[in-house]
Formats: C-alpha cells, sequence, structure tokens
C-alpha cells in the first residue's frame, strides 16, 4: 500500500496532473465528449488501465460528461497510486 500525501507533496504531485482537483480526500476530474459512445469509449479505456494497476476509480458517467474520482481507501486519502493513475488516465485523452 502506498503512504498518504502530506498536503505539500499532493500540491506537487498535482503539477503532474494539472487537470485534477483535490477534494474531500481523492483527486477529481471531469470530462466532457461529444458523444455518449465517446464517453463510453473513454470508460472503457479508463477499465483497461484500472484493471492492469487494480486501483479502481469511482466513475459516474451522465450522458456525455464522465467524472472519474481517485482515493487510495486502506491509505483514507490521496497516495502516489492515485497520481500514477490519474497521469495514466489523463494519457487516453490526450
Amino acid at each position: 500500500m502506498s503512504d498518504l500525501l502530506e498536503e505539500d507533496e499532493l500540491h506537487s504531485a498535482l503539477k503532474k496532473c494539472p487537470e485534477w482537483e483535490y477534494e474531500k480526500k481523492a483527486i477529481i476530474r471531469v470530462v466532457e465528449f461529444e458523444e455518449f459512445n465517446d464517453a463510453i469509449d473513454f470508460v472503457n479505456g479508463v477499465a483497461e488501465i484500472v484493471e492492469e494497476a487494480q486501483h479502481h476509480p469511482e466513475i459516474n458517467i451522465r450522458h456525455t460528461r464522465v467524472l472519474l474520482k481517485l482515493t487510495t481507501h486502506d491509505a483514507g486519502g490521496v497516495t502516489d497510486a492515485d497520481i500514477e493513475l490519474a497521469q495514466r488516465i489523463d494519457n487516453l485523452i490526450d
């Protein structure tokens, strides 16, 4: 298990994934798509990454809007595992 990031470490780590915001012991990103199927394709891509990492986000799909929430429950907040996964997810979008 990864260690919980301290506030200064978290601030620094979020510079690596600037589209993500810290909120209530988690990092969150909202991604908007043109079409519903684009959102589903994205979620399927995320599913492959998170299965490989064995670290699963909360995913909320609202038509063309996908909300992702990453936290390490065992640690009680954000860890390096969350930051690394956020970066891998960002690579799907870029």
